[in-house]
């Protein structure tokens, strides 16, 4: 009989389990998911279940890593309710893609951190540099603001989305390529999207925004109730 109890209380752990709202972690290009680790500790504290997925951001182009990347969040995240996301850079490009191509149905909230929703001037400016495509690849070259690049060929939005961009930089070459104001890679104009139901600017550099804990406030907010704090 005992044994009995605890496997039925197993059952009902891993049913609960399974229900439980997931967190898809998406890091940035040439970053990894040691970037996203205090924002993953920060929401695992929340009762999340947290994954933080790494991709192989300079090998290939964006639909591949799309494609790839849903495969997995797909089996990983099973039966979950919901499927929230946090991204860095274009991870964020990632989620549009997917939802633009094979739609994660469950998906839930979108938090998206510095992403280049139109681009970035640097890339428009030194993509055609040898140097940038050994760095950045395949992916780097898609995110250009020209009107018909990849990133300005996405379709709007259909999730509920809120995005965190900074206003500081310390590498002073790239800001000076970017107009307005910046975070060293992207612009605060190109960071925001139409349909986007949250925004706010936060005084942080585009590679350290996702472990300034301002920011980790705002992303539990968002993911709970929809709005910045």
């Amino acid at each position: 009989m005992r044994a009995l109890c605890l496997f039925f209380l197993l059952c009902l752990i891993q049913s609960t389990l399974s229900a439980q709202a997931h967190v898809v972690l998406l890091h940035g290009l040439t970053r990894t998911t040691k970037s996203m680790q205090k924002m993953k500790a920060a929401l695992v504290t929340e009762g999340y279940i947290v994954l933080n997925f790494g991709y192989e951001s300079t090998r290939y182009k964006i639909e591949m890593l799309a494609d790839e990347l849903r495969s997995r969040i797909v089996e990983a995240t099973g039966k979950s309710e919901k499927v929230h996301f946090v991204t860095h850079s274009m991870g964020g490009i990632l989620v549009r893609q997917i939802q633009a191509t094979n739609p994660i149905p469950n998906i839930g909230r979108v938090v998206m951190l510095s992403p280049p929703n139109k681009g970035s001037e640097v890339v428009d400016e030194i993509g055609h540099w040898r140097l940038f495509q050994i760095v950045n690849g395949d992916a780097g070259q898609q995110l250009s603001t020209n009107a018909d690049s990849f990133v300005n060929q996405l379709p709007a939005i259909d999730f509920e989305c809120g995005i965190l961009t900074g206003d500081r930089s310390f590498n002073w070459i790239n800001s000076s390529m970017i107009p307005g104001e910046d975070d060293g890679k992207v612009s605060v104009e190109s960071a925001q999207i139409e349909g986007m139901s949250a925004f706010k600017i936060v005084h942080t550099t585009h590679p350290m925004i996702m472990k300034k804990a301002e920011v980790i406030e705002d992303v539990k907010q968002f993911l709970k109730t929809g709005a910045f704090n």
